[in-house]
């Protein structure tokens, strides 16, 4: 059997017997394997592993692998997932926990496995939105929307696909949690005005049921946390 590396470099004898149980662990398919980046990927949720404990997913990916000038052959895409969360965690920005990651070479491709536990009690931005909230909690989780985006451009890190549909939401009364998912296209940029740009851009693009003068309350708490520069007047 080939190695096994997560982020961080090679994992010992022990890290290899957690990947094989974890990969040949049955669950029931919630993201059905599709072809993207020239291999497969898909995701899984686990059976309970305890009582009371939050539920995992499991994302399973086949010849999945990303490029750059550091890797030209290809690297394994949940790898780089790995680096985004732990980032983001340094930074306070709310993502799921981590509970493996890590990637095999077998039989000539990669094989990447991530497992993360649910955001219990979260549902999409999307999907709140199609509650019908009050204005109140709507600008309470605007706002707390802006806090998180804030922190994660702060530290020059880009969420790469930030649509309405990988932001998560949980309100309690009128406060507001906001926590980002799928961080597998999230990159550091030399710049924060680049990861501004990029992301502003496409969540106003891609911001499902969150109506024009939500969107321009948004960018106004925006602006109000970076001192009001130009980064996020585009996305207007």
């Amino acid at each position: 059997m080939s190695a096994v590396i997560s982020a961080r470099g090679r994992l010992p004898s022990f890290g290899q017997a957690r990947f094989e149980r974890w990969w040949e662990m049955d669950g029931k398919w919630v993201e059905e394997p599709n072809q993207r980046r020239g291999g497969q990927s898909g995701v899984k949720l686990l059976p309970p592993q305890s009582r009371g404990l939050p539920r995992l997913y499991s994302k399973r990916q086949v010849g999945h692998v990303y490029r750059t000038w550091l890797h030209p052959l290809g690297r394994p895409t949940v790898l780089r997932e790995e680096l985004a969360l732990r980032a983001c965690e340094q930074l306070g920005v709310p993502v799921p926990k981590l509970v493996f990651c890590a990637a095999r070479e077998h039989q000539g491709q990669w094989q990447g496995l991530l497992v993360t536990e649910e955001l219990t009690g979260f549902v999409s931005l999307g999907q709140w939105y199609a509650s019908d909230e009050t204005v109140t909690r709507r600008r309470a989780v605007l706002q707390q929307l802006a806090v998180v985006l804030r922190r994660l451009h702060g530290g020059r890190r880009q969420h790469g696909c930030l649509y309405a549909k990988h932001i998560y939401v949980r309100v309690n009364g009128d406060r507001a949690e906001v926590a980002l998912l799928d961080l597998e296209k999230s990159r550091r940029r030399l710049l924060r005005s680049r990861a501004v740009r990029h992301d502003l851009d496409q969540l106003r693009r891609h911001r499902e049921g969150m109506p024009d003068e939500d969107w321009q309350y948004f960018l106004a708490c925006y602006q109000s946390l970076t001192g009001g520069n130009g980064d996020s007047r585009h996305a207007a």
